[in-house]
């Protein structure tokens, strides 16, 4: 397959081109890569090296994402390419996101789209390694799968330009944007080596212009990322920027790639930090990588009833009316799209 020319780059002297996809906007020297290792400069013209070639796809809950406020019960058909803008020393995904060779299998846009169907999926959803690096695949596919019917989200770290989120937003139904350590900017410079977090404060602000359903998730690290101070301000960011009604999930830490040796987060610090987010203001607090915990259940905020129950990323009763509201009070219950009753279905891999 030939190369395939990247999107969001200028040229400047010397056969040097500037990337304007991410937030690094790497200046890339001829016959160079960028930070991310799969924009390559070949003669001061940039290309996607990882475009088509997929290291993973497979049908997932929407759960997984985690979307909770969003189609709720649906299937996607989950995508990723090879490479990574960040560096995380805890990446559970560290053997696609983090290799130096840019491989996988030949999965054109037209053929995904093609997939998702055959395996009578609602969507698809670019996850696992970081989608703003495979922009062009994502965006091509996202395209044809508008066309027939199907929504496209995104699993990103958020690190985008304004520039990307306004190319992508058009056929982008809902993001989810994975916050580390609280977003403690010491805690991204030290374990994910990215030099600023304004750039993501600034990506949510643009994908909420555009209208994309935007979860935000949080990462609690032990000790070195789980400072309730830091919830306590992204929680009331969340709150005053993007509303109190904007999902978010407090994930658990547990023991990955460079960091094998810390340990699992504690249930209690978990729940912690899910009542000093509730304190801040937000409606719907959820905790993820703790199967049959309470916090993974949607509650009505206006009289406490139980709507929507769930164990891990399965849905197990739902007890909404028609029209999205809660059958105790009549409170309005945020959820964009409808309940789609696939049964229980665990994720499952196509390659």
């Amino acid at each position: 397959m030939s190369l395939h020319e990247a999107m969001l780059y200028k040229k400047e002297k010397d056969k040097k081109v500037k990337c304007h996809l991410c937030a690094r906007r790497c200046l890339i020297s001829d016959s160079a890569t960028g930070f991310c290792l799969v924009r390559k400069n070949e003669g001061g013209t940039l290309y996607s090296l990882n475009y088509a070639k997929a290291v993973s796809a497979a049908v997932d809950p929407i759960g997984k994402k985690p979307l909770s406020h969003f189609n709720p019960g649906a299937l996607v058909l989950s995508i990723a390419a090879a490479g990574c803008n960040f560096r995380c020393q805890f990446c559970d995904n560290w053997m696609i996101s983090q290799e130096r060779e840019v491989e996988g299998k030949l999965f054109p846009p037209a053929e995904v789209v093609k997939a998702a169907g055959e395996q009578n999926c609602h969507g698809i959803s670019y996850t696992y390694t970081e989608p703003t690096i495979f922009m062009e695949y994502a965006y091509d596919t996202a395209k044809i799968a508008h066309q027939v019917g199907l929504f496209n989200t995104f699993v990103t770290n958020g690190y985008m330009t304004p520039e990307a989120v306004k190319t992508i937003a058009p056929y982008l139904d809902a993001a989810t944007v994975d916050f580390k350590g609280g977003g403690d900017p010491d805690f991204y410079k030290s374990y994910s080596a990215v030099p600023t977090v304004e750039p993501i404060y600034e990506s949510l602000k643009e994908l909420k212009r555009n209208g994309v359903h935007i979860e935000i998730t949080n990462l609690v690290v032990p000790k070195i990322g789980d400072s309730m101070d830091r919830i306590k301000e992204m929680a009331t960011w969340i709150k005053d920027v993007l509303g109190r009604d904007t999902p978010f999930h407090l994930l658990r830490f547990h023991p990955d790639y460079k960091m094998t040796l810390t340990p699992a987060t504690t249930v209690e610090t978990m729940e912690k930090a899910y009542m000093t987010a509730k304190n801040a203001g937000l409606n719907y607090v959820y905790l993820g990588n703790v199967p049959g915990h309470p916090a993974e259940n949607t509650y009505c905020p206006n009289c406490n009833e139980l709507v929507i129950k769930r164990y891990s990323f399965e849905i197990t009763r739902w007890n909404l009316t028609k029209d999205m509201r809660c059958p105790v009070c009549g409170h309005a219950i945020p959820i964009k799209g409808r309940l789609h009753p696939t049964g229980s279905r665990f994720p499952y891999a196509l390659f």
